[in-house]
C-alpha cells in the first residue's frame, strides 16, 4: 500500500511578523493495487496536532503528530473517549457537511465559548466530517511550554504571559486553512484575537452557566486556573466564578459569527436537560448556524 500526504505542512520556527504557516495535511490518500489493473482509492482523515518549542521568542522546534481513520480501519490515536451516536444523528451530521462544504471554501472554524462548553469534543466532531484538521489552542500552549499544563502556566507565569502565547497560536492557525479550532474560554477577551478569527467562521457555545458548573464540578476544579481561589463545595465555586466570567465576556462571545444555545436545541428536541444532549447533536446544530451565516 503506497501513502501520499496530499497537502504538506510547513511551520517555519522564527518568531517574526514574515513568518507563513502553511495548510497542513487535512487527508492521505491511499491507494492500493490489486490483483489485475484494479485500483481503489481509500479516503483517510488525518487529523493534526502540532507541538511547539519553549515560549513564544526565538526559534523553536515543531512536533506533528498525526492520527488517521479511513472508512475500514479505526483511528490509530484516540485523545478522548468516544461519545455514542444515533445512526440517525450521523446520517443528519453526514447530510448536514456536505450541504456546507462548498459555501466553507476551505475556512476555519474557530469554537468559543466558556469553560467546560464541550469545544474540544465537538471541535473534533465537526473536522471529521469536514474532513478538517484539529488544533486545541490550550494544547499547544501547553506544548510550547515545555509541556507545562495550564493550571501550571497561570501559576509559575501569570495569565499575560498565558494569552501571549495564546495570540501568537491563534495568529498563525490563521494563516492556514481546513481548520477547526477550539480556543480557550478568554480568547475572545482580545480584540487582536478576534482580527485573526474573522478571517474565518467563529462560533459560539453557549451553554447555561448552571450545567457548566454541574460539569467542572464533576471532573473537579485543579486544572481551570481561574477557579482557583473560590471558596465553597465544587459546585458553588464554579457557578460564582463563571458567573462573574460570563460578565466579563458576555458581549466578546457576541462577536462570534454564529450561535450554537444549547437551550435552543434541547428544547427543539424535547430534552429537559442539556447535559444529556450528545455531542453530535451539538454539532450538527453549529453546521445549521454556520450555514445560516454563510448563506446571509
Amino acid at each position: 500500500m503506497e501513502a501520499k500526504v496530499v497537502q504538506s505542512l510547513q511551520w517555519s520556527t522564527l518568531n517574526s511578523s514574515e513568518n507563513i504557516m502553511r495548510r497542513p495535511s487535512s487527508s492521505l490518500r491511499y491507494r492500493k493495487r490489486f490483483n489485475g489493473n484494479d485500483q481503489r482509492h481509500h479516503q483517510t482523515l488525518a487529523s493534526c496536532h502540532l507541538g511547539f518549542g519553549k515560549g513564544v521568542i526565538g526559534q523553536r522546534s515543531v512536533v506533528l503528530k498525526v492520527s488517521c481513520s479511513s472508512q475500514n480501519v479505526s483511528a490509530s490515536v484516540l485523545e478522548s473517549g468516544s461519545v455514542p451516536t444515533s445512526s440517525d444523528e450521523a446520517v443528519i451530521l453526514k447530510k448536514k457537511s456536505e450541504d456546507i462544504e462548498p459555501y466553507l471554501d476551505g475556512r476555519c472554524i474557530y469554537l468559543v465559548g466558556m469553560m467546560g462548553s464541550g469545544k474540544t469534543t465537538v471541535g473534533r466532531i465537526l473536522s471529521e466530517t469536514l474532513g478538517y484538521s484539529f488544533f486545541d489552542c490550550d494544547t499547544l500552549i501547553e506544548q510550547a511550554v515545555g509541556g507545562t499544563t495550564v493550571a501550571e502556566i497561570f501559576k509559575l507565569y501569570g495569565e499575560c504571559f498565558f494569552r501571549d502565547n495564546e495570540t501568537e497560536i491563534i495568529r498563525k492557525l490563521s494563516s492556514m486553512q481546513r481548520l477547526v479550532v477550539s480556543t480557550g474560554g478568554g480568547a475572545v477577551v482580545r480584540p487582536i484575537n478576534w482580527k485573526y478569527m474573522h478571517k474565518g467562521i467563529s462560533v459560539w457555545l453557549d451553554v447555561p452557566l448552571e450545567a457548566l458548573a454541574r460539569r467542572i464540578a464533576k471532573v473537579g476544579t485543579d486544572s481551570r486556573p481561574l477557579l482557583h481561589g473560590e471558596s465553597g463545595d465544587a459546585y458553588t465555586k464554579a457557578l460564582k466564578r463563571l458567573s462573574t466570567l460570563l460578565e466579563d465576556r458576555g458581549e466578546a462571545y457576541a462577536n462570534a459569527s454564529a450561535r450554537v444555545s444549547l437551550e435552543n436545541i434541547a428544547a427543539k428536541l424535547g430534552c429537559k436537560d442539556v447535559c444529556n444532549l450528545t455531542p453530535t447533536a451539538i454539532a450538527i446544530e453549529a453546521l445549521v448556524q454556520i450555514e445560516n451565516f454563510l448563506k446571509k
